[in-house]
């Protein structure tokens, strides 16, 4: 069946500028880092997309290594994008990044100027693309020259490969320089995307007043840590095929007792105010105006719903915020 998007697509999504620059992206965008792969069922992953969509939700983040395997979930992207979002591709924003391992061989992952340049081709290419809208450089590397990096970003941009250049999972210090060389060589950063989410608090000290003060977004990437802050483990049982049954990025050990007692008692605040908490946790993260998007996976159309109902939800009042800072400071 052949895709129209809904008319009133807009109507019930927020947007927020990304720093200073002129780009607004949707208070939550989707992430294709899980459940698009080639491993994973690809109507309900082009039936997720087509909701968010159809939600307002016009920003969808990719990276190289995103699948499993790794490079299937931006074929997955570009074959929904050539098949059904093509007639909308300037109301969409598409980013991907380069940074982790990829490929075999010296050059295959990190920030050189030859990695970086070769991955965006690669990407470009999977999905179908002549250019991205946001590409990032996904990690510092600890061995190549921040300049050389951050040129190969700018040149990306002035090749018109990318229409904007990004940072991803950079302390507060590596921010500012990387800001700093991208700024000199007249090509601005316009976000940064990080972890961040009621129990991954880090950035608060380190990175967003770095942010606030270079005029540069900030996207969240995790907001309900790997699946925590979803309700799913508020009894203690691991669910069959979760994530941490999987003991991937979320191992079921990190799941004590002490944590269970905070998730606990946030979902008791989530329910006071009629939320779910996963919304509570959403909504806590835009709670923060320098926050432009939160970053959220979903595995189906009803999963992507209920996250998305934390943008109609009233904001967190004075008292709601003191409880919940009360439990995971």
């Amino acid at each position: 069946m052949s895709y129209s998007a809904k008319e009133n697509r807009y109507d019930s999504m927020l947007y927020r500028r990304s720093g200073k620059s002129g780009l607004k992206l949707p208070e939550i965008s989707l992430g294709l880092w899980h459940n698009f792969g080639g491993n994973d069922n690809f109507n309900t992953g082009r039936e997720t997309v087509l909701a968010a969509f159809d939600a307002g939700v016009c920003h969808f983040d990719l990276a190289n290594n995103y699948g499993p395997p790794p490079g299937s979930a931006e074929v997955t992207f570009g074959k929904i994008l050539k098949n059904d979002l093509l007639p909308y591709r300037d109301e969409i924003i598409v980013s991907t990044k380069a940074g982790y391992d990829m490929w075999q061989g010296p050059y295959g992952e990190w920030g050189s100027r030859k990695y970086l340049i070769a991955s965006l081709d690669a990407s470009l290419k999977r999905m179908g693309l002549d250019y991205v809208d946001i590409f990032y450089s996904h990690r510092p590397d600890p061995d190549t020259p921040f300049e050389e990096t951050m040129t190969a970003l700018a040149d990306i941009v002035r090749r018109g490969k990318a229409l904007y250049a990004g940072i991803s999972n950079y302390n507060g210090e590596q921010s500012a320089k990387a800001v700093s060389i991208l700024r000199g060589l007249g090509v601005p950063c316009l976000i940064h995307q990080v972890s961040y989410s009621m129990l991954n608090r880090w950035i608060e000290d380190d990175l967003l007043g770095v942010l606030e003060k270079e005029g540069t977004g900030c996207i969240c990437f995790s907001p309900l840590a790997q699946g925590l802050l979803t309700g799913r483990y508020l009894d203690g049982a691991i669910p069959k095929g979760s994530r941490a049954s999987r003991d991937g990025f979320l191992k079921s050990s990190s799941i004590t007792p002490e944590l269970l007692k905070k998730l606990n008692a946030l979902n008791e605040i989530a329910k006071e105010g009629g939320r779910t908490l996963s919304s509570l946790a959403i909504k806590w993260i835009l709670r923060d105006s320098r926050i432009t998007s939160v970053l959220i996976g979903a595995s189906s159309p009803a999963q992507l719903k209920e996250n998305l109902s934390a943008v109609s939800q009233p904001v967190l009042g004075a008292d709601e915020l003191k409880k919940i800072d009360s439990i995971i400071r």
